[in-house]
């Protein structure tokens, strides 16, 4: 199975002064993304030429105040693959608890050993709804 980097996500509480600031160590934003319905803005960024590896930046227009007490801002890695069932039934086979199935044929999330929260999503377009992933509820925090 094939397995390609995507980004890593860290939360921030002032958007701006977090793009400022990561512009002075040379980072330059890639796109934005702002979601009325789910209140938050994604910024990408990324040093030059390396525009693949963003750092992404969640700010949540309403504040953190509900975030488990084990979150730090440093959210998640991200990583696409081929097949996220394939992939979420090979890891679940080894062990693995699925924290955030796949109902979406699109997305999930596991936990590290060390509770790093790891973000699966299919590359390309997102495959139809399978059970038992699009039944299945979500386990502890993500």
């Amino acid at each position: 199975m094939k397995l390609r980097y995507l980004h890593t996500m860290v939360r921030v509480k002032d958007l701006e002064a977090s793009v400022a600031f990561y512009k002075l160590l040379g980072l330059k934003e890639t796109r934005r993304h702002d979601s009325e319905r789910g209140r938050f803005t994604l910024v990408f960024m990324a040093p030059e030429g390396q525009e693949d590896c963003p750092l992404e930046l969640t700010y949540n227009w309403d504040g953190d105040d509900g975030l488990p007490a084990d979150s730090r801002h440093f959210g998640h890695l991200a990583y696409g693959v081929e097949d996220i069932y394939a992939m979420c039934q090979f890891l679940q086979d080894n062990g693995v608890t699925i924290n955030r199935p796949p109902r979406d044929g699109h997305m999930a999330f596991v936990r590290s050993p060390d509770n790093v929260s790891i973000e699966l999503l299919q590359i390309g377009e997102d495959l139809p709804p399978q059970e038992p992933w699009a039944s299945m509820g979500n386990t502890g925090h993500w």
